[in-house]
């Protein structure tokens, strides 16, 4: 893709990022430890521990000053075959300290070792840990939101599903960034020459068949499996979806918006001009991301506004 398209702000930055090939075990390796030891930047006024629980891993963001009773299930991305919850600390931290709640960000397993449904029961389990732990974390139940980039934006929309289903607690909101949401894009190979930056067509048809196994793009695919697929998205939470207009899962992400919207659920749909995949994160120090994250803190504040106390 050519750089020219890439928003001036993030062209460096952007052009440091070369796609990984998702394809080769040892790449994953390394990047699945890369980012297990990872040094993280601190954030001033937030207290961040790590407990296991059933084998999931959760990192933990305390603000020393609380500002709502609210909570942020946060899960992270990494095309469904690697990361770590400590490459999003700092967005993680901010957004404890900046709204004054408590964030929960979930590790779960990977594919291909571990396919559909490993991850999103692990990050499941996590969402009944936070309900469990709601007074020890010092937040209400009934003020959660689940949230993720990439393909734990994906996990996300996919868990607020399940819990809809299982009629239970339910999260009051849903904050996705670029959210890898549908498999049956990677199965369209004439994206493969868009070549697009950050994630490919051929990294993401790494992960998802990686993910779904003998099910990839397959008309008869399990629930939960990919949150495009569902057919019947009403009773949702309110969702807000940040998504680059140069990027893979740019239409993906603006057809899952307009059917939220058909269904009748609120959906802010943020479309960042010139925005390569997941800018957000490593490329936080530039002015659009930096905007971008004002904008989803301001939709975040005035969904925990809406909910009655």
């Amino acid at each position: 893709m050519d750089i020219d398209r890439v928003h001036p702000d993030l062209r460096t930055a952007t052009q440091k990022l070369p796609v990984p090939d998702a394809s080769k075990k040892l790449v994953r390796i390394a990047i699945r430890l890369a980012t297990r030891v990872m040094p993280v930047p601190r954030t001033e006024s937030v207290t961040v521990t790590t407990v296991t629980s059933g084998g999931v891993r959760l990192r933990i963001y305390r603000p020393d000053t609380r500002l709502d009773e609210g909570g942020l299930l946060w899960i992270h991305g990494g095309g469904l075959l690697f990361g770590d919850a400590r490459q999003d600390e700092a967005l993680c931290a901010q957004t404890a300290r900046d709204l004054g709640i408590a964030v929960v960000s979930a590790n779960y397993r990977f594919a291909p070792e571990h396919p559909f449904p490993a991850a999103h029961n692990d990050v499941h389990a996590a969402w009944q840990w936070m309900l469990t732990h709601g007074a020890e974390l010092g937040v209400d139940p009934a003020r959660l939101v689940v949230g993720g980039e990439s393909a734990g934006a994906g996990l996300a929309a996919a868990l607020v599903q399940r819990l809809h289903d299982e009629g239970k607690v339910q999260p009051v909101a849903q904050w996705l960034f670029a959210p890898m949401l549908d498999d049956r894009t990677a199965d369209d190979d004439t994206l493969d020459s868009a070549d697009h930056w950050v994630w490919n067509n051929r990294a993401n048809r790494a992960g998802w068949s990686g993910y779904l196994g003998d099910t990839f793009a397959q008309d008869d695919l399990a629930p939960y499996a990919a949150a495009a697929r569902r057919t019947d998205l009403s009773g949702l939470p309110p969702a807000f979806i940040a998504v680059g207009d140069i990027e893979l899962f740019y239409a993906e992400d603006r057809d899952y918006a307009d059917r939220l919207e058909q269904a009748g659920v609120p959906v802010e749909l943020d479309i960042i001009a010139g925005a390569p995949h997941g800018f957000e994160n490593w490329a936080r120090d530039t002015e659009p991301a930096k905007a971008l994250i004002r904008r989803a803190h301001a939709w975040l504040r005035a969904a925990f506004a809406n909910v009655p106390v």
